[in-house]
């Protein structure tokens, strides 16, 4: 007998894949990447369990549920009820290929207000059409049995009826079952994170979020000019060469020159009045001293230099145009 667990990484998947491998079933993981979260933590955590760990990459699909989630957003631009939906899913259809009975998760109920309430699991059941055969061991008992339960292929009674926030059981069998090193629950999910969730929103109201802007998304300080153009600055070397790489033909790059200063990119109009914005939020940025510099500019995929003379932008107007406060 081999079940399949959604592994997260974090303390519940572990403790579930515990309590299903003391009742002598084979678990395999599988994990989930994307570009809004990696499968490091799952990898990690089949170490601790001394089990295999499948990555599959989710990238594309998320994107689609983002630009129109069907059951909406947590608190950022998290789809979290949809994304476990879609996650079911790809697990589902594995068990096959993977020789797999079953799947086990990690959640609890009522541990997250939406995502793990008794409504939410039910529709992540129903929806991802693997419901009969969706086990979580660590809150079993406030649900239903499963098909693993009604044929015997688990014992009921071996398992919990865990539900609501409080973590103190689960620390408690941490501790009987040895595992130290395990994530705190929050945090693994950019699209939880309110700053980045502000870019998100930011990108579906004015331009095409795609696997190339969600890159962008991650890299350096973000500005509104209006809605169709925005500048992104760099905040190091690394995120310079990041903003180069990631360009796209008609964008505008700038620079200060003669002081030591980040990468600026313009995306969206090319006008005279937008350069000139785009170049005074470069120089603030920059080491210049203060007063009017020269800021170089190229478009892409041109590269025909050119430059204007600007004041560093003041900082009143720096926080108005930033995108993090706006929304």
């Amino acid at each position: 007998m081999r079940a399949l667990v959604l592994l997260s990484g974090g303390l519940d998947s572990l403790l579930a894949t515990r309590l299903i491998q003391k009742q002598g079933i084979e678990v395999k993981g599988i994990s989930f990447s994307s570009p809004f979260f990696s499968a490091e933590r799952s990898r990690e955590a089949s170490k601790q369990l001394s089990i295999p760990c499948k990555v599959v990459d989710i990238g594309k699909e998320l994107i689609s549920l983002i630009l129109s989630p069907p059951h909406g957003f947590g608190k950022g631009a998290n789809p979290c009820i949809d994304c476990h939906i879609l996650m079911v899913k790809k697990a589902g259809s594995l068990m096959q290929p993977e020789k797999a009975s079953f799947l086990v998760t990690g959640e609890v109920l009522g541990e997250r207000p939406k995502s793990q309430s008794r409504w939410a699991l039910d529709v992540v059941a129903r929806e991802s059409g693997w419901g009969d055969y969706l086990l979580r061991p660590l809150t079993a008992k406030n649900l239903p049995p499963t098909l693993p339960e009604q044929r015997g292929w688990v014992d009921r009674e071996k398992l919990l009826g865990i539900k609501g926030k409080s973590r103190q059981i689960q620390l408690k069998l941490a501790k009987k079952f040895g595992f130290k090193d395990f994530p705190t629950p929050a945090g693994g999910c950019l699209l939880t994170d309110p700053n980045f969730s502000r870019r998100v929103k930011y990108i579906l109201s004015y331009h095409k979020l795609t696997l190339r802007e969600v890159e962008l998304l991650k890299v350096g300080r973000h500005f509104c000019l209006n809605h169709t153009s925005r500048v992104i600055i760099g905040r190091n070397k690394e995120e310079n060469q990041q903003l180069i790489t990631l360009a796209s033909q008609g964008d505008v790059f700038l620079q200060v020159m003669g002081f030591p200063g980040p990468v600026a990119l313009l995306k969206g109009s090319t006008k005279e009045e937008f350069i000139l914005r785009a170049a005074s939020l470069t120089a603030r940025y920059s080491d210049a001293p203060g007063g009017m510099v020269k800021v170089q500019y190229y478009q892409v995929p041109q590269k025909e230099k050119r430059w204007v003379r600007v004041n560093p932008m003041e900082e009143k107007l720096v926080e108005k145009l930033r995108i993090e406060r706006k929304l």
